[in-house]
């Protein structure tokens, strides 16, 4: 069922990860697949954009039948770079990014280079999703919820997103008769307790390896965290505007 909408389809896990495949496989069933992605892995990159260096932009042959780019940049450089340049003639209807390999529930979203880049097609007036699996193997299972995804992708392509312009997408690590369904919920809060690994390198310099566990302090039903748990996929619809509203009217921490 290929239409003629132009889709662009970008991560942060880089050019060859399995997530980018699938996704791909996926989305050219519903129109023209365009991929532009980093050379090189992404991951928690955030909204990082290259400005002290040049960036580098090179076509390759890795998806059959399928325009792709490699650059070498960021997922935000990525999707600038297919906005302003190599599509710059065109208008892309869908923006889809990852399969990411890992979860991009609650606040990850602010740390997600996958995220990052699917919110800066929206910036852009770009429809676009963000896809990411609860399962960091190499080998992960992205097919159990392909139906899932391209359901999604359908139903973006024809309805459109009317009251936002980005999706945030998690799936649970379950065989394909194991998830339940999806549900549209709330971003659950949460935070990670961190650690810094020390070690020395073969020079004797001392360096850190960042590692931590995500604490969800959310108890209500309604959020990703809560779906993703249960067995459902997540559907959380995300914006830009960081500013709270409450805090607004009450002004106590301004001095009087």
């Amino acid at each position: 069922m290929i239409s003629n909408k132009l889709i662009l389809v970008t991560n942060d896990d880089g050019i060859f990860a399995p997530g980018l495949k699938a996704l791909v496989n996926i989305a050219k069933k519903y129109g023209e697949v365009v991929v532009v992605a980093p050379n090189s892995p992404q991951s928690g990159m955030g909204h990082a954009i290259t400005i002290n260096q040049p960036l580098r932009i090179h076509k390759v042959q890795v998806f059959e039948g399928v325009e792709s780019y490699e650059c070498s940049g960021t997922p935000v450089d990525c999707v600038k770079l297919a906005k302003n340049v190599l599509l710059k003639e065109r208008t892309i209807d869908l923006c889809v990014s990852g399969i990411n390999h890992g979860s991009n529930a609650s606040i990850n979203i602010i740390y997600s280079g996958t995220m990052s880049a699917a919110m800066e097609a929206s910036l852009e007036g770009i429809p676009s999703i963000g896809f990411s699996l609860l399962d960091y193997s190499f080998d992960a299972d992205f097919d159990a919820a392909s139906g899932h995804i391209g359901g999604l992708i359908e139903n973006v392509l024809n309805k459109g997103l009317k009251e936002c312009k980005l999706l945030n997408v998690n799936i649970p690590k379950l065989k394909k008769q194991e998830i339940k369904g999806v549900k549209v919920c709330c971003q659950s809060e949460g935070n990670w307790i961190e650690e810094f690994k020390e070690g020395k390198d073969p020079r004797n310099e001392i360096y850190y390896w960042l590692t931590g566990q995500f604490v969800c302090t959310d108890e209500r039903e309604d959020t990703d965290f809560w779906a993703l748990s249960h067995g459902y996929i997540s559907v959380v619809p995300s914006g830009h505007d960081l500013t709270v509203y409450k805090a607004i009217s009450q002004n106590k921490f301004l001095e009087e």
